[in-house]
Parts: structure tokens; sequence; C-alpha cells
């Protein structure tokens, strides 16, 4: 006779299990691996199966079933040290733990060989860890204490930021595309004039370049730090393809500060480049200088420059306007995070952010780990497409209709970036 129902019913954590399961798939998606939905069931379906008190056998099957080659597997290895942050399996008890599939209770009957089924405490940890991270992924870093903190620093270490995909000039060998008359004409020779299948050539694609210009102002004290170890993972997995620079009252280029290994020695060297962290505001003036020394040469050229800012200009919010004009006709695409847009009842009102929204193709939230994660789909152009070019026009003709004279008095926007009042749609 087969199992009965109370041997098939699920334990009382499997619920927390999945979510865990289900944020460590939404992890690994911003770091690079391909957790897709079909994976993800598949991880759910043998996480039913294996003994999941043993943290080892938890980390292989993730591994088998999230990666697919041997690039995934070193990015799979950070995330998962991070997300399942604690000790190691094998440095506790070995006594053989199986868990009892019963509801409410735990049982005690004999395994096979002997062993005693019992509680398992490493599940628990495990859950409770995994939970713990799934948390952590939605809360507002200015509210994290310092364990949390540390936590949320080894996840943004395992981040992965390339730009969208673009078509190169350079060829290669592929399996449709253009016909490779070279590569045809010498296999037909080499077959003594016998004529034989059409050789093929694909333009290579590469990811676009990603230009981040964090704000280290006084109003982003509570952010900084952390948008700046976001960039730290991006630019040191994409040198050359990668730019940082910081905005306060003045510009500051710190990619070559960011190329340190470790971040918080990268940190350290950040800071120390920087004079005016934590000072005034000056988008503005510090984009003119960005667009005048480095953007015209090329580095913002066909880019996905991000602006990672609050939004708030002491400043001439009519120059900050205009500098934005001109970031959006040099980059492939401008996308704005700001950290106060996850804040419930969020209005662009402020001076800065309501005279730079209507160059901006994409505006997202910056606050947490979940929407740093979204932003690096954004970038990837995961959410990229003719939907952003039609809501980016449609905000520039409303915010014309009215005048953006650095305040939009009365008027809400949605976590697109798209107005709208208490009725409906503006």
């Amino acid at each position: 006779m087969g199992p009965g129902p109370e041997a098939t019913a699920r334990p009382a954590g499997a619920q927390d299990l999945t979510a865990s399961a289900v944020g460590l798939a939404h992890t690994l998606r911003a770091a690079g691996v391909a957790a897709t939905p079909d994976r993800v069931h598949a991880f759910l379906e043998a996480l039913e199966v294996i003994d999941a008190s043993s943290r080892a056998q938890v980390y292989w099957t993730g591994r088998v079933t999230f990666c697919a080659g041997p690039d995934d597997l070193e990015r799979y290895d950070r995330v998962f040290r991070a997300f399942f942050d604690g000790e190691q399996a094998h440095a506790r008890t070995r006594t053989h733990r199986r868990i009892s599939f019963q509801s409410g209770q735990t049982s005690t009957t004999p395994a096979p060989g002997g062993e005693e089924q019992v509680e398992a405490p490493e599940l628990q940890l495990v859950e409770r860890e995994a939970s713990a991270a799934e948390l952590l992924r939605h809360r507002d870093v200015t509210d994290l204490d310092a364990g949390e903190r540390a936590q949320l620093d080894r996840l943004l270490a395992a981040f992965d930021l390339p730009g969208e995909p673009r078509r190169t000039r350079r060829q290669r060998p592929g399996r449709r595309g253009s016909v490779d008359r070279r590569r045809t004409i010498r296999r037909m020779l080499a077959a003594g004039g016998e004529p034989g299948p059409l050789r093929h050539r694909q333009a290579i694609r590469r990811p676009r370049r990603v230009v981040l210009l964090v704000d280290v102002s006084g109003s982003m004290a509570g952010y900084a730090d952390v948008l700046l170890r976001f960039a730290h993972a991006a630019s040191r997995r994409y040198r050359g393809a990668t730019e940082v620079f910081t905005l306060g009252t003045r510009l500051t280029r710190v990619t070559e500060a960011l190329e340190h290994r470790d971040a918080d020695t990268a940190m350290r060297a950040v800071s120390a480049a920087i004079p005016d962290w934590e000072g005034g505001t000056r988008l503005g003036p510090t984009l003119r200088e960005f667009l005048d020394v480095w953007g015209q040469r090329g580095t913002a050229r066909g880019a996905i420059v991000v602006v990672l800012s609050d939004g708030w200009e002491t400043g001439d919010v009519e120059e900050l306007a205009g500098q934005m004009r001109r970031l959006h006709r040099l980059a492939h695409r401008v996308v704005w995070a700001n950290p106060r847009a996850g804040r419930e009842g969020f209005t662009p009102t402020a001076r800065g952010m309501a005279a730079a929204l209507p160059a901006c193709d994409q505006l997202v939230e910056g606050h947490s780990l979940a929407a740093l994660e979204h932003l690096a789909q954004v970038v990837g152009g995961a959410q990229a497409g003719r939907s952003d070019e039609r809501a980016r026009r449609e905000r520039d003709r409303r915010l014309a209709a009215v005048g953006a004279r650095g305040t939009v008095a009365g008027r809400t926007f949605d976590h697109e970036g798209a107005p709208q009042v208490a009725g409906g749609p503006w």
C-alpha cells in the first residue's frame, strides 16, 4: 500500500520554504543566472524529495536545477552563501535526520537502518535564514540594523548589471543569418567543387555600456553607501563596459576606485576620492560637467545611463532640465532610480525630480534589494521596449501642458512615473 494522506501532507513550514526558494530565484536572476519559472518549479519539486534539513542537499539541488553552464556556477555559489548565510552543514552534528511530513507533530518512528526520526533543527535554521533573507529583499535599507546591513552587503556583492544587448558590426559563424560566401566557397573547394550546405554568419551581440551617476549629497546619506556597493558589483565584473560617477556639489569619477576586489576596501577608496560626501546638491552643473568632459567624448553615446538620486536640487532646475534633455539625446536610455519612490504616497514634487522627469525613459524605485533587482532587469533590457518610449512621450506632453517649473503641485505618479490623481489617470 502507498503512503497515507498524513505522509504526503506538506510540513507547516513548506510555505515559508517555497517563498524563500522564490526569493533565492529572484536574487539568482539579478546575479545573472537564468532562474526561469520552469527551473524554479523543478527546484520546488526536488525540495519535496530530498532531505531538506541538509544544507548540502539543498545546495546541490539548486545547483543542478538553476545552473545551465560553467558561467553560472561561480555566481550560484556567491548567491547561495549570501542568501543562506550561516554555519556550514558539515560543521553541525552528523546524526542523520529525516523530516516528518505529518501535520502538526514530529514522528519518532525508527528510520531505515535503526536511526531515529527526530525534528530537524537544520531545516528550521535554513528556513529561518531564508525567510529572513526574503524579508530583507523588500525592506528599506535605511531601516536595517548592523547585522541586516552586513547580510545585505553580501547579497549586493553577488549582483550582475550587464547592459541591454546590442548588435555590433563584427560577425561570427552562425546557423542562420546572411550567407558567408567565403566559408561556403572554401567548403566547396575542399570537397572538390561539389556543392554543399550554405555557411551563414550573424552579428555579434554585446552588452551596452552602463553609466551609473550616484548622488552622494546629504539627502542621500542613508542610501549612498548601498548604491555604491551596488555599483561596485556592477563595475568589477564588467570593466571597461561600466562607468561610475558621483554627483554632489561636483562630479567625481570613481570607476578606478571601485576596481578593488574587496567591497570594503573599495568603499574606503571611494570615500577618500569624493570631496563632497554628504554635501549639497547641484545636479544641473554636475551633469553639464559630465556631458562636456565625458558624455560627448563617447561615454554616454549609446549607453544606458542610470541616475540614482532623490531629485533634490539646490541650483537652477531649468539648467537641470536642459542637461537632462542633452543626456537623453546622447544615451540609448535614461533610467532614474529614486530611493524615495518606494515610500507610500510618493509624489515626485521635488524641484529637480519634476524638472528631470520628462527626459527620463523610466522611473524606478531604489530603496531596497528587490528594487535594485528590478533595476538590474531594466538595465538588462528585460523591462525595456516601445512602451517605455510611449510612456516617456506621454509624460513629456502632459508636463508641458501645465508647465514643469520645478514642482507638480497636487499630482502623484505611479511606480513607472505615470502621472495620476485621486480619480484616475491625469
